[in-house]
């Protein structure tokens, strides 16, 4: 246990420690600014070459802010300027953009991370993962959770059978967003934008997708309930979402999430023979405790915050760029959880279970 614990935080995934990928980061909102934007220049393989957003004149102020070179618009960018700045491109728009920009990304010969959720719909998703297949752009979902030490320990001793065979998953994932960003006419609120609702597409999926990453298993069944009371939930039915999902291998999973709940973040998945948990989860932090027997140990990570979180996402990004290596969560990862996301919507709508 000693050693596991020594070796707790250590990057197992790394092949490199050579060359440096220069980003073009789109999309300006607070997440790319406090926190990609940090983590990228405290970064070992990466470094901000070019903003790009709604106009010229912001791009180029946030650039002069932050000491990076370039400040472009989303036309200036589609037009291909300042193409040779950077070699890859990380997407943090609304959802219902994240495709156009990773198809000017691929035809420029970009490699593409795309925030998740993929895209706003099941086929936009699709034609971006053909895009980049057909250009042979290398595209990554920033799935932070895959390279977070404590889901990366966890799914270890999934694999070394310390739970046994898994029986259940329970996740949550709730947060405050009107307190957060006070404004009803935000676009995690736009169906047009966020594509399938609010809860569950930006927050259930941490859940079902680290879920998925832990067991080495995907649904097979969807069954669903969702509401929506505040008036600024009134164009999406997800305020409140809980689903139930049977996994291959009958292992059953219960998730809820929520937009409009106070923060709370958690995912714990019981076998045949012990527990291993994950609370706090989600959110920038997490805390990993394990159960077998009348054992209980309980490992606090405090140096992990959302920014090395993001850090470790880009390294691990900028690793197999730079080493032409294997991408996992690759955009074919991603599709999955698109499909799964529609699968639960589908069954809130028509009241039953949903095949996958």
């Amino acid at each position: 246990m000693h050693d596991w614990i020594d070796t707790y935080d250590e990057r197992d995934w790394q092949t490199t420690e050579d060359g440096t990928v220069r980003y073009a980061l789109i999309g300006l909102g607070w997440w790319t600014v406090d926190v990609a934007i940090p983590a990228i220049e405290s970064s070992d393989l990466g470094e901000v070459s070019v903003l790009v957003s709604s106009s010229a004149e912001k791009a180029a102020d946030i650039a002069a802010d932050h000491d990076v070179e370039h400040g472009i618009s989303y036309d200036e960018y589609h037009d291909g300027e300042v193409s040779d700045a950077y070699d890859a491109v990380y997407i943090g728009t609304p959802n219902a953009f994240h495709l156009e920009y990773a198809e000017t990304a691929a035809e420029l010969g970009k490699a593409v991370l795309c925030e998740k959720p993929m895209e706003a719909t099941v086929e936009r998703a699709e034609e971006m993962v053909e895009t980049c297949e057909d250009e042979d752009a290398p595209l990554m979902i920033a799935y932070r959770m895959h390279t977070e030490p404590a889901v990366r320990r966890a799914r270890e001793l999934v694999e070394s059978g310390f739970v046994g065979e898994p029986v259940a998953v329970y996740g949550a994932n709730s947060q405050p967003l009107l307190e957060m960003i006070p404004d009803h006419d935000q676009w995690r609120l736009d169906p047009d934008l966020t594509g399938y609702g609010t809860s569950v597409i930006d927050l259930g999926i941490y859940s079902i997708n680290t879920a998925r990453y832990l067991l080495r298993r995907d649904p097979v069944t969807v069954h669903s309930q969702m509401t929506s009371h505040h008036d600024a939930f009134g164009d999406v039915p997800d305020e409140r979402a809980s689903s139930t999902l049977l996994f291959e291998d009958d292992v059953h999973m219960i998730s809820s999430s929520s937009q409009r709940a106070h923060e709370d973040t958690h995912l714990k998945i019981t076998g045949t023979e012990g527990r291993i948990e994950l609370d706090p989860a989600f959110h920038g932090e997490a805390a990993l405790r394990l159960s077998r027997g009348d054992l209980t140990v309980e490992v606090e990570h405090g140096t992990f915050d959302a920014e090395r979180e993001v850090r470790e996402v880009f390294d691990y990004f900028a690793d197999r760029v730079l080493t032409d290596g294997e991408i996992h969560p690759d955009g074919r990862h991603g599709l999955v959880d698109m499909r799964v996301i529609e699968a639960i919507h589908r069954a809130a709508e028509v009241g039953e279970p949903v095949d996958l």
